[in-house]
């Protein structure tokens, strides 16, 4: 797990490495312990008006694609050093308008035993079509714990930020006797 110091130390680093413009502003770095991504605002595309909420999503994905595009080779040498000094590969994205979309993310295995009723609760996902294998389901539940858990999730790392702050405040245990 990376420290809170250590996170804000990487988000100023790519504040300060990111090529000038790259995007408008640097809207979110989230970090875990395989993947950094790297979400920035880019300039929405000039519109009537009068442009229909289908007309300004469309040109949102047109610009987000020119510049995945255009961009690749800038951030492709920011993602080579950074994955060089954190260990950890880049992930990147583009929010413009309304529109937020993540380019490419690590897909990490994560290992589990499941006891039978759990599993069942996977096979009849994947039964009824709503997932295509147990991985698929086991996806399937976490995106949905996410989406009605925000808060609970927020106060929950929030938590582990203040344990964090008190475990540092302890007596350092690597000195020898």
């Amino acid at each position: 797990m990376i420290t809170s110091d250590a996170e804000k130390a990487l988000r100023s680093w790519f504040t300060g490495r990111l090529p000038e413009g790259l995007y408008t502003e640097l809207v979110n770095v989230t970090v875990d312990r395989e993947e950094i991504t790297i979400i920035g605002r880019i300039a929405a595309p000039e519109l009537p008006a009068d442009a229909s909420d289908a007309e300004r999503r469309s040109a949102a994905e047109g610009r987000i694609s020119e510049f995945r595009e255009r961009t690749r080779e800038q951030r492709m040498q920011v993602a080579d050093e950074a994955e060089h000094r954190y260990g950890r590969k880049v992930s990147w994205g583009a929010a413009c308008g309304e529109l937020n979309v993540v380019f490419t993310n690590v897909s990490a295995p994560v290992m589990t035993r499941l006891r039978q009723p759990d599993r069942r609760v996977l096979d009849t996902l994947v039964e009824a079509g709503v997932a295509r294998s147990r991985s698929d389901a086991i996806v399937w539940c976490v995106r949905l714990v996410q989406r009605n858990a925000d808060t609970w999730l927020a106060d929950l790392r929030e938590s582990l930020e203040q344990v964090k702050h008190v475990r540092n405040q302890g007596p350092d245990t690597d000195q020898a006797d």
